[in-house]
């Protein structure tokens, strides 16, 4: 055989080798043994609170697993069909097999596109739909910290009138207003927490002028389920505190800011995806704890009363071992009516679907 003949058959079968790979060699992604990773937004990942940490759990989960992954994403993207759709067919045109959208608003759509592409894991953050093969929910107890929260709010206020800026009266919602007023209510039986709706997870001057008609009313320390720190800078600027919500932002407002529940999704990214990358991943339906360091209380400012971080302390153990449950009863509803018997508690089911608020909650829960 000539040297001709030799070279040609060899870049012949250097092709067919390539060819192969192009088609079933790359398992994720269109590249050799990495896989592609979609995360999709409802704000900005700069917003400082909600987006902003879902974006620290993309990029631990790119520390954490290095060239074995490539993370794309996608910032403020409605809760409309039409734009959700677009934004994960996007990434799937793009590679993705794995999928996180990251806002409850999300789920209808994902459960559609997830239908369309067996081949796609899907993972949607605090829904309630799934199925048996490629999609899942997934969330944490936040609640837990909530409650732990509303014990600052509650040895904090001098006027007993605590603030609550709330995005939409979902169950997610309503039981971490719950929790947080049962917690200021195990220190301080007077307080009330009136609550504003804004109807939207991220607007920074809704949250503003929801925050600003709470301190109107004689509020004195305003929390929040909001994406952005904007109700804490109107509590500053009023002179009275705030409790923040997804990360830990004093310097949003130095002057107000005592603590927030907060989220540490990294883990949990990290953990699934290496899962998916071994082969070894099922697909469960996650809601996980404190115990599981998901969720957790920031660290206390100088502005907290002394005795709380020994309140506390003491809480969050007895939460992590299981010993206490929040919504323990006895528990009366709104109208005062006993909703949790004593020696009872909320089981998940009905944490999960919770329509009701607790006494001394000055709100309506608005029909979705």
């Amino acid at each position: 055989m000539t040297s001709f003949k030799r070279l040609t058959l060899l870049l012949l079968a250097l092709m067919l080798a390539v060819s192969v790979t192009a088609c079933g060699g790359a398992p994720a992604g269109g590249t050799k043994d990495v896989l592609t990773v979609g995360f999709i937004y409802v704000g900005p990942i700069g917003d400082g609170g909600y987006t902003f940490a879902h974006n620290e759990g993309r990029l631990y989960l790119e520390k954490e697993l290095g060239s074995k992954v490539k993370t794309i994403y996608r910032e403020s993207v409605l809760e409309n069909a039409q734009d959700i759709e677009k934004a994960m067919n996007d990434m799937i045109a793009q590679g993705a097999k794995v999928i996180f959208a990251t806002s409850f608003g999300y789920m209808n759509s994902v459960d559609k596109i997830a239908k369309e592409n067996p081949n796609v894991k899907f993972f949607h953050c605090s829904g309630y739909m799934s199925n048996t093969t490629n999609f899942v929910n997934y969330f944490g107890r936040i609640e837990q910290a909530r409650y732990l929260s509303g014990i600052v709010a509650g040895m904090k206020t001098k006027s007993n009138k605590l603030g609550y800026v709330g995005a939409f009266s979902i169950p997610e919602v309503v039981r971490g207003i719950n929790a947080y007023a049962l917690g200021a209510q195990s220190v301080n039986p007077a307080v009330v927490v009136k609550v504003r709706w804004t109807h939207t997870w991220y607007d920074p001057a809704k949250e503003k002028e929801a925050a600003v008609s709470l301190l109107d009313e004689g509020c004195d320390v305003i929390a929040q389920h909001q994406d952005t720190t904007s109700a804490q800078v109107a509590a500053e600027e009023k002179g009275a505190f705030a409790i923040g919500y997804n990360t830990d932002s004093p310097k949003a407002a130095p002057k107000a800011y005592l603590t927030a529940p907060i989220w540490n999704w990294g883990p949990y990214y990290a953990a699934q995806v290496k899962a998916i990358l071994d082969n070894t991943w099922k697909p469960v339906n996650y809601w996980g704890g404190m115990k599981d360091g998901i969720v957790a209380l920031a660290p206390l400012t100088s502005l907290v009363p002394a005795g709380a971080k020994a309140k506390i302390d003491a809480l969050t153990a007895k939460i992590k071992d299981g010993s206490f449950n929040i919504f323990s009863g006895p528990i009366l509803d709104q109208d005062g009516k006993e909703k949790i018997a004593a020696g009872s508690a909320v089981d998940d089911a009905g944490q999960l679907s919770m329509d009701w608020f607790v006494k001394g909650v000055e709100g309506t829960i608005e029909k979705n």
